[in-house]
């Protein structure tokens, strides 16, 4: 029974994500159609029209595929920063113990691919891609998962949820990094400023939803101006957003035992409405169930649909559509090398990391999992579709024959770890339950 307690919530995300997969999977076949279709023109003139606002001192204007890339996506990273402080403080990565396993996965999945794309790329100009094939797509895995049935437990779904989270946390540090240029240190400065009285506010259990909002959007702009990805606003924000509540669950029970005994007492309204008296106590119902809530797992668990849903499909949307034509340029090594990068990479380097944490006595593998099912989530692990095409629009933002043929890189990698990896993890499976 507690067992069953604690897994729904999981499952749940699966759920969802499984679904976001599937809807990632049509926005990005939609693209690619629409981008090579006799409407083509619409799908370009459409994600190129420029949007935006502003005053004689102050103005902001960006094609709308730039919205969605830094401002959508902020929201996107706000929620693996949401994901990444409640896995830390109270999920698969809060002890020591079980953090080890997925850390040296995650790991694996990032040093290896990043010596085998050095490995493999040989050119000046195409050398800021190595952190393109580092970050695993949540969403299209688990959609997999969840299409292989009862052959995968729900420990190996764990254990690829916890290694990604961290995949994701490495990408963001990466971004941050080595992606941002020409800084103003002034104004981040002034956004470390306000994020330092939002750390402060959250420390003392002291939360303001619509204060965080607009200090948010001051410090997306602050970080948009000053040279760091926006969208790394979205990932420190989240981190000032308390896991505590403000009353415990014994708490929570006596005051509803109390109010729900006076408002058996009071006297309905006319026509059997609710009476003053009645109302103020569904008032106080209501603020005690809000006091109850985790902010950073209620607003998590309001986010998740609309990113799922929404935000990710249209990335997928404005950034999938490859046009093909006879005569248009593609950088055949660097396909070669991401696709490689992304299926041999993140194969080798999970599996390799992961067995030597276990040989070392670190960590040990998860219930029910064989070595080979880990080995079929590392080439699993090789399908990094969003991530992976966000790091490519910032690797190589001077060129569109790079950023098509990374793009082409990606699916063609992200494909054939899918397929393979779904199959391994058939067979593996089939083996456990037999």
């Amino acid at each position: 029974m507690i067992k069953d307690y604690l897994l729904s919530p999981f499952q749940k995300f699966v759920k969802l994500e499984s679904f976001s997969g599937i809807l990632l999977f049509g926005a990005t076949i939609l693209a690619m159609i629409w981008a090579n279709s006799p409407y083509a023109d619409s799908y370009q003139a459409l994600w190129n029209t420029r949007m935006g606002f502003g005053t004689e001192s102050f103005g902001l204007t960006k094609p709308l595929i730039l919205w969605i890339n830094d401002g959508l996506m902020a929201i996107f990273f706000f929620l693996i920063g949401l994901e990444i402080k409640r896995e830390i403080l109270v999920g698969e990565l809060n002890t020591v113990r079980k953090a080890t396993f997925p850390i040296f996965a995650a790991l694996g999945g990032i040093i290896i691919p990043y010596g085998f794309y050095l490995l493999l790329n040989d050119r000046p100009e195409t050398a800021g891609g190595w952190g393109i094939p580092m970050a695993t797509d949540i969403a299209f895995t688990l959609a997999i998962l969840k299409a292989l049935g009862k052959s995968v437990p729900i420990s190996l779904k764990i254990f690829l949820t916890a290694f990604a989270i961290v995949d994701d946390l490495c990408a963001v540090l990466i971004i941050a990094i080595f992606y941002s240029g020409g800084i103003k240190w002034m104004l981040v400065m002034y956004s470390l400023a306000l994020l330092a009285v939002l750390y402060g506010l959250s420390y003392r259990g002291i939360y303001y939803k619509k204060l965080n909002i607009i200090v948010g959007v001051v410090v997306w702009v602050l970080f948009l101006k000053s040279g760091i990805h926006p969208t790394i606003a979205g990932v420190l924000l989240a981190f000032a957003v308390p896991i505590r509540r403000k009353i415990k669950g014994h708490d929570l029970l006596s005051h509803l035992t109390a109010i729900t005994a006076k408002l058996e007492k009071s006297p309905l309204g006319p026509a059997n409405t609710l009476s003053d008296e009645q109302l103020e106590h569904v008032g106080d119902i209501e603020e005690l169930v809000e006091n109850f809530h985790s902010p950073l797992q209620h607003l998590e668990h309001k986010l998740h649909g609309w990113v799922a849903y929404l935000i990710m499909p249209i990335f997928a949307l404005a950034n999938a559509g490859i046009a093909f034509s006879a005569g248009m340029e593609l950088d055949t090594s660097l396909i070669l090398t991401i696709a490689l990068t992304l299926f041999v990479g993140k194969c080798i380097g999970i599996s390799l990391f992961s067995f030597l944490a276990v040989k070392l006595g670190l960590a040990e593998l998860p219930d029910q999992v064989n070595p080979w099912q880990i080995v079929g989530v590392a080439i699993l692990a090789g399908v990094g579709f969003t991530m992976s095409i966000f790091i490519a629009n910032l690797a190589f933002t001077d060129s569109l024959v790079l950023v098509d043929s990374a793009k082409i890189g990606i699916l063609a990698g992200s494909l054939i770890s899918g397929i393979i990896g779904a199959v391994v993890l058939k067979v593996s499976g089939k083996r456990r339950v037999a």
